[in-house]
């Protein structure tokens, strides 16, 4: 396998991750796993007033992901079957005894002694470095040996697809405790402030929803199927801070008509006046970043609201969040016309739900939840690793979760 003759650019491909075949997955892996590996590092070398808050899921979680890659590929007999592979067929032994009972079950409050288990002296954190080298060493020998169809490549593109999840997950966590980037690391760079475009129009068509065609994508954008939109507009670019800081001077913070029940009670429960991470949206937006204070300028995406904060502000402007299938057509057709997405996931209309005829594969990576509170981001986020930015990516997310990167625009009525 000549690496060598593939460039840094193509790893970060998107189209790339759903066709190409295993000379591409070898290098894409091995990116993922450095990328991986300086997060942990970052982890280690930064100490927080409360290290025991973070220890669990920064440690946890990056060792899930060597269990995730070696429990569906090295120890899977039947990872070549792909989708029809049978989740419970039996696996060979873990590299690591002890593997099965640290990453199986996420440790949880429900689960105290899992939970007290992973402090500093766990013996898996302490090797966490060697089990991350060597499962990824095993994968690549595997892979060496297989061909290009879909079938024998899907649990190493699904092992690719999940430990760029969890860096992503990595990344809100860092934020959420003033974390320093890894050095070389460039998945958080400063958002720009867009110049201000007036809202789009678009007539009534029919597009396709979902990944179509062969090649890899996630369970949640299959089957693809076609939906007619009815005319709409929407605002070329998300809200921004100057928009929302209106919202929330008018009251919007106060007054209950603007929310829904649910969203009022996340209210009242949380004390919020701002989105997370705001210390100030009057006169000037300020963050709270790293200890110090940091201007947002007031064209730039609002960020960090949640579904509620998205939902409110728009019935305060008389407007409403975007559909799905609205949102797809607007990037589908408009990226000449100013369409902006990507800064942060957005938020849309209704609750998460499976595409009719879903089939799940045996991961059950993106099953859709129950229950009204949960919602469907769409696009990608300065966090999101770079071959994982698609047009079709979506994620379920509960509608109170703000530590993610996330923000919303709004269509007509």
């Amino acid at each position: 396998m000549n690496l060598a003759s593939l460039q840094t650019a193509d790893v970060d491909d998107p189209v790339a991750l759903r066709h190409s075949g295993a000379q591409w997955l070898s290098l894409a892996l091995i990116d993922a796993r450095n990328r991986t590996l300086r997060w942990l590092t970052a982890f280690d070398d930064f100490v927080p007033a409360d290290r025991a808050a973070i220890e669990l899921p920064a440690a946890w979680r990056v060792g899930q992901v060597a269990w995730f890659q070696e429990y569906w590929i090295g120890r899977h007999l039947q990872r070549n079957r792909g989708r029809n592979a049978e989740p419970g067929s039996l696996r060979l032994a873990s590299i690591e005894p002890q593997a099965d009972a640290w990453f199986a079950a996420r440790p949880s409050a429900d689960s105290p002694s899992m939970l007290a288990s992973w402090g500093p002296n766990n013996p898996c954190h302490a090797g966490l470095r060697d089990y991350l080298v060597a499962t990824l060493d095993s994968t690549l020998e595997l892979l060496d040996k297989c061909g290009d169809s879909d079938d024998e490549l899907y649990a190493y593109r699904i092992a690719l697809l999940h430990e760029d999840r969890v860096v992503e997950a990595l990344a809100a966590l860092a934020r959420a405790i003033d974390l320093p980037l890894p050095a070389g690391d460039a998945l958080m760079p400063q958002w720009p402030a867009h110049g201000r475009r007036q809202p789009l129009g678009f007539a009534s068509q029919t597009i396709t929803l979902g990944t179509p065609g062969t090649g890899f994508a996630p369970d949640n954008e299959r089957p693809a199927a076609d939906v007619a939109v009815a005319e709409f507009e929407i605002d070329a670019q998300p809200v921004c801070w100057a928009q929302y800081a209106e919202f929330a001077s008018d009251g919007g913070y106060d007054e209950p008509q603007w929310w829904s029940r649910t969203g009022w009670e996340w209210v009242q429960a949380s004390g919020r006046r701002a989105p997370r991470y705001v210390e100030q949206l009057a006169g000037s937006v300020l963050l709270h970043r790293q200890g110090q204070m940091q201007r947002a300028a007031q064209g730039q995406s609002v960020l960090h609201a949640n579904a509620h904060e998205a939902e409110a502000f728009c019935r305060w402007a008389g407007r409403r969040l975007p559909t799905e299938a609205e949102w797809a057509v607007a990037v589908r057709e408009s990226a000449a016309r100013g369409f902006a997405w990507g800064d942060a996931f957005e938020w849309v209309a209704g609750t998460a739900r499976a595409w009719p005829g879903q089939s799940n594969g045996p991961a059950a990576l993106d099953v859709p939840p129950q229950g009204a509170d949960w919602r469907v981001l769409r696009g990608a986020s300065r966090a999101t690793v770079p071959r994982q930015r698609h047009a079709q990516a979506r994620r379920y997310a509960l509608a109170q979760r703000d530590d993610l990167f996330c923000s919303f625009r709004s269509c007509a009525l």
